[in-house]
């Protein structure tokens, strides 16, 4: 007998639909899965096989051969086991009033018949409604995250007995998946707060300037000077996620297997890789192509602390991801685009010991030179602001806090506020048109003088914008182009440091 049932496999950041095809002929006893599975694909048969004995069915002693369709596609992973069990039970009589048509079922199976969780329960979700099936069978632990989809039926199992109950029964799910609002705020949980760090008046305004306009930043200072707790706050700095833009996150961790199932994603992420990562850890990679940090940290922040010690290749390949805010890749005639559209936050030492301008340091000059080279300047280029972070004085460790993270995101939210009106009352022009005079004699004399690239030029720019839009000034002055010169420049004035 044959049966057939549909379930789902991962491509990257996609859910491929797939059908399991389950036939059972006499012959030599013999259990076959074809349909270019990988290792876990195959070792199905083995916790398929326990499963069913010990939920009280049989193995059929005849020629059983499973097909996962399309042939073509490359499958992996194994939460195929619980749509072949279901698919054998129904070809070999075992599972009387079981209703196939307009399902999909996806889950682990363990030796005893138990249905774990796997990855990617939303993006399994969007795919089955996409191709119009309605109902959708999964591990019970996972409910919470699949029904943040509308119009279809989850229904959540824990043992195979449970799926072949809840097949056979036709009744509309009890309560519905509500329709999210996509523009509608998310409220996030409360994070660590900027009042807790002493001093450091210029990077907490330059991490306000990054949050307002999405600014990439650099941090350059002695171990110790509060580097670290700065960039652990800049998430907490952000606006609220928009819902579309939390399923966007929870969509991107469910796939990675980041995501416990317990729903929507409300906290922006923030990743902070070990400098040991390589590039595939960094932008995403391998045989078979998965999200690497950026994309995980995709509407967050992306923090590299102790930047020179990453490898050279894995900094040079973020280049490219950081401008365009996706990565592309091609991997076996095959292009994938994971999404990056991330702030990226860096911390650097000043020079190898850390203490570069004091009594304290012992670098030689080829020291410094080495450290320095470690960065390229096509990379510096495109970072926003390059800020230094000397020591704290006593006084400013023991005086009162500058400000809380709360009053820091009041400042960043309305500024984008009032970006958003100047677009809708103007429409999106070049940035040269909100330059008054004298500051576009001091953009253009810096650029001639060479102290600015072309692609420094339009950054300095943006930065100019983003703080007449904290200040709520309509054009950029000379005031604010400064600033931005300042923010942007101000290592290369800083005694020992890493130069930008």
């Amino acid at each position: 007998m044959l049966a057939r049932v549909e379930t789902f496999t991962l491509d990257g950041l996609d859910a491929r639909p797939v059908t399991v095809e389950v036939d059972i002929r006499p012959g030599l006893p013999a259990f076959t899965i074809v349909g270019l599975g990988d290792l876990a694909v195959r070792e199905a048969r083995e916790r398929v096989r326990s499963a069913l004995g010990n939920q009280g069915f049989e193995l059929p002693q005849r020629r059983i051969t499973v097909n996962l369709a399309p042939a073509s596609l490359p499958k992996g992973g194994p939460g195929f086991d619980l749509a072949i069990a279901v698919a054998l039970l129904a070809a070999s009589g075992q599972a009387p009033g079981v209703d196939l048509d307009g399902v999909a079922i996806v889950g682990e199976l363990s030796l005893g018949g138990a249905v774990r969780a796997g990855r990617g329960a939303l993006v399994v979700a969007e795919g089955a409604r996409t191709v119009g099936i309605g109902r959708l069978v999964l591990p019970e632990d996972q409910v919470a995250e699949a029904r943040l989809v509308s119009a279809i039926s989850i229904r959540g199992v824990g043992t195979l007995r449970d799926a072949l109950t809840a097949l056979a029964r036709t009744d509309a799910e009890p309560h519905p998946a509500p329709t999210l609002e996509r523009d509608r705020p998310v409220t996030p949980p409360d994070g660590l707060d900027l009042a807790d760090v002493r001093g450091q008046q210029l990077a907490r305004r330059a991490l306000e300037v990054a949050a307002a306009g999405s600014h990439s930043l650099l941090l350059v200072g002695p171990p110790g000077s509060g580097k670290t707790m700065l960039a652990r706050r800049l998430p907490g700095l952000l606006p609220a996620m928009r819902t579309s833009e939390a399923l966007e996150v929870t969509r991107i961790h469910s796939v990675c297997g980041l995501h416990d199932g317990g729903g929507l994603i409300t906290a922006r992420p923030f990743r902070a890789p070990h400098h040991g990562t390589s590039a595939a850890g960094l932008v995403g990679g391998g045989s078979a192509p998965r999200p690497g940090e950026i994309t995980l940290a995709h509407r967050g922040v992306l923090f590299l602390d102790e930047l020179p010690e990453f490898r050279r290749d894995a900094l040079e390949a973020l280049r490219q991801p950081l401008e365009d805010a996706r990565v592309r890749l091609v991997r076996q005639g095959r292009t994938r685009v994971f999404p990056a559209r991330t702030l990226l936050l860096a911390a650097a030492n000043p020079c190898p010991c850390g203490y570069a301008g004091s009594a304290r340091c012992r670098c030689s000059d080829a020291d410094l030179d080495r450290y320095r080279r470690k960065l390229s300047g096509p990379l510096l280029d495109r970072v926003d602001l390059h800020v230094h972070c000397p020591r704290p004085t006593p006084e400013e460790i023991a005086g009162p806090p500058s400000g809380s993270t709360a009053e820091a995101r009041e400042r960043v939210t309305a500024a984008r506020e009032f970006r958003a009106e100047r677009h809708r009352a103007g429409g999106l022009r070049p940035l040269d048109a909100d330059l008054d005079g004298p500051a576009a004699d001091v953009l253009n004399r810096c650029y001639v003088r060479g102290v600015l690239s072309a692609r420094g030029r339009a950054r300095v720019l943006r930065l100019a914008r983003t703080i007449a839009d904290l200040e709520r000034h309509e054009t950029i002055g000379a005031a604010q182009l400064a600033e931005a010169l300042h923010l942007r420049q101000q290592l290369e004035a800083s005694d020992g440091a890493v130069a930008a």
